[in-house]
């Protein structure tokens, strides 16, 4: 029995062996393709990761020489003079305090003994801009000795932490036997939380004296703004998946609950470890801390009270 002609007319076209040659042509293609992709993304990783430990070596490099320069301030009418070395040691901005410990260095053959640099000739009464410790004595014929010197904070709160900026005043007038000495100023900074940087100098007859303003150190920057972006990254994955579970209708899920509450008090520790001790109410809580605590709290409510109706009525809702 014959096929009628209108049912030859629509049968499908019988496929060619073509189209499946080109298709595994192309699956070869592509499976020959990948791994030079995987390959040239390690490569990307690796060289992202190497500009950024070169580019940390550098802003290290750079800080560090910034740091091993001394300030002088004052010059010398003669080979006969004092020098003041000043190592800034600590900055307590809480105390509104600066401590320094100041080195006297006679020069010149009249105001120092020949066999011993360190020990004057005759008296040095060093005067400064302490208010604590106004005036230093060196006796005649003994060596001279380190002091501690603490110098006044002139301005700044340190509640605006990290961008809690200062201002202090160090200044020095010495008499040598009653009479008016020359003085020449070196200032070294040894503080790793600050930076000084030298605003302005006064040197009126055998006064010298900078104002130093104070700042916030930029590997303290850095730490600070990183903080910042980690407290917010950190609330924000915790109420993205406490929404997600609230809206998926599931119970209780102990392990989210359990990385939820951890993170809640992880904030605390790494707030705490803000380099300075900034005190409560800074600018950084109300930047991040206070809004991070707040949207994990927020989170973790949301998920036990959601998961507790669930879980009370054998199912979702």
């Amino acid at each position: 029995m014959s096929t009628p002609p209108h049912r030859r007319a629509t049968r499908p076209p019988r496929p060619t062996a073509r189209p499946r040659v080109r298709l595994r042509a192309r699956a070869r293609v592509g499976s020959a393709t990948r791994p030079k992709v995987r390959l040239w993304s390690a490569y990307a990783v690796a060289v992202a990761i190497v500009l950024s430990v070169v580019a940390g070596l550098l802003l290290y490099l750079d800080e560090r020489s910034s740091r091993s320069h001394a300030q002088i301030v004052g010059t010398a009418p003669g080979p006969d003079f004092l020098e003041v070395h000043v190592l800034l040691q600590r900055v307590d901005a809480a105390a509104q305090t600066l401590t320094a410990k100041v080195l006297l260095l006679p020069h010149g053959g009249a105001l120092q003994e020949a066999d011993n640099p360190l020990v004057p000739a005759r008296d040095v009464v060093l005067e400064t801009t302490s208010l604590e410790q106004t005036s230093i004595r060196y006796p005649a014929g003994q060596q001279i000795a380190s002091s501690t010197v603490t110098f006044n904070l002139l301005d700044g709160r340190i509640t605006d932490y990290p961008f809690d900026r200062y201002h202090t005043l160090i200044g020095f007038q010495a008499t040598i036997g009653g009479q008016p000495a020359a003085v020449v100023i070196a200032v070294e900074e040894a503080d790793p939380f600050f930076v000084f940087k030298q605003n302005a100098k006064v040197s009126e007859g055998g006064a010298v004296a900078v104002t130093e303003r104070i700042s916030r150190s930029r590997s303290t920057f850095i730490l600070a703004w990183f903080m910042m972006a980690a407290m917010w990254a950190l609330a924000l994955s915790v109420l993205v998946a406490a929404w997600l579970i609230v809206r998926q209708r599931r119970g209780i899920i102990w392990p989210a609950l359990g990385w939820m509450a951890a993170t809640l008090f992880a904030l605390v520790g790494m707030r705490n470890a803000a380099p300075g001790s900034p005190p409560i109410g800074s600018l950084l809580d109300y930047a991040a801390f206070f809004w991070a605590e707040l949207l994990v709290a927020v989170g973790l409510t949301m998920v036990v009270v959601r998961g507790a109706r669930v879980e009370g009525g054998h199912g979702p809702q």
